[in-house]
């Protein structure tokens, strides 16, 4: 396929605007077709009266004719919207989380299968320059122990982050118990989590947690979190420190990472130029389609990264260590 893929984006909100700009900024795509519950919201975002908009999939993915769709939907909408995309034979890259549960995203991922269609989720935190140079020098450490990832800030929402039961692990930490996927190569096995509050929240839900997974080649990842914590924030991405066998490397999730061996030498890495956030995740998405591969992202493989939040969630109310495998169990 040589021609700009034809994309139908549902959703138009603040996030659906988002990825609107990077629809925008990429050569190899057009949008061809918006769709917002709010069909002159819908109207209004696309910009361009050659876009297919309105209220109903069915009708714009009829008359845009797309090659793909990108769903930026609540995440209570993601499945049926999704299936229908797939059964309409149209790959899907899916904002996070794929869906509110596991239950729900094993149904999503059971239609890609079924369909033969391409399911997958934007992590969009996987895509950054630095964390691909900070991914190399990991590989420079030797076998990995432990992993630490520390993440502390002080957002005011507002709005229904406030009011859920575990914000912190439910809405964020998806992003770094994923980047620990990443990093260390390794699946999780089990965690033992507890989730808590700060006298001084202003969340109704926990906003805070301690988490502990072991991996399947055994080593450990370790959070720890708040989204209560005024002062000397961390970054978005946390803070990270990985120990190997041959030496350590940290990253602050902003700049560049740095790394020492035992000997103490200092290991360095080029920060390259690779698109970063939602545009990576567009990038390689868009590579997937006309190459037929299936990138680490894909469904199948992120439910993964959601198990890891509910094992969390569960593991803090039970008051006991939850194993990966009895929360992808059907």
């Amino acid at each position: 396929m040589t021609d700009r893929l034809r994309l139908l984006q549902v959703g138009a909100g603040s996030m659906g605007r988002a990825w609107l700009d990077a629809i925008r900024a990429n050569p190899d795509v057009e949008l061809a077709g918006l769709v917002d519950l709010d069909a002159e919201l819908a109207r209004t975002a696309a910009g361009d009266p050659g876009v297919v908009t309105g209220d109903d999939l069915a009708a714009v993915l009829t008359r845009a004719r797309p090659h793909a769709m990108i769903n930026v939907t609540i995440p209570e909408a993601h499945r049926p919207t999704t299936v229908e995309a797939l059964e309409a034979g149209l790959p899907v890259l899916c904002e996070k989380p794929i869906a509110p549960t596991v239950e729900e995203a094993r149904a999503m991922v059971e239609a890609a299968e079924r369909t033969g269609r391409l399911l997958m989720v934007s992590q969009s935190r996987r895509y950054s320059p630095e964390l691909a140079a900070f991914r190399r020098l990991i590989a420079r450490i030797g076998a990995i122990s432990t992993v630490n990832c520390q993440f502390f800030k002080a957002p005011h929402f507002g709005g229904f982050r406030e009011e859920m039961a575990e914000p912190l692990l439910v809405d964020m930490a998806i992003h770094q118990f994923d980047l620990a996927r990443l990093l260390t190569g390794a699946d999780p096995v089990s965690v033992s989590c507890d989730s808590y509050n700060p006298p001084w929240s202003w969340f109704a839900g926990n906003a805070a947690a301690e988490a502990s997974f072991v991996l399947a080649d055994r080593s450990r990842f370790t959070f720890s979190g708040s989204w209560c914590a005024p002062g000397l924030e961390t970054s978005w991405n946390g803070s990270w420190r990985v120990v190997g066998a041959e030496g350590t490397a940290t990253w602050d999730g902003a700049g560049p990472p740095a790394a020492e061996l035992t000997d103490g030498t200092a290991l360095k890495d080029e920060v390259g130029a690779e698109p970063e956030s939602i545009a990576g995740s567009l990038a390689e998405f868009v590579h997937c389609v006309r190459a037929g591969t299936r990138p680490d992202s894909a469904a199948a493989r992120n439910i993964v990264s959601l198990a890891m939040v509910e094992a969390a969630v569960r593991s803090s109310a039970e008051k006991r260590t939850v194993t990966i495998a009895e929360v992808l169990s059907p």
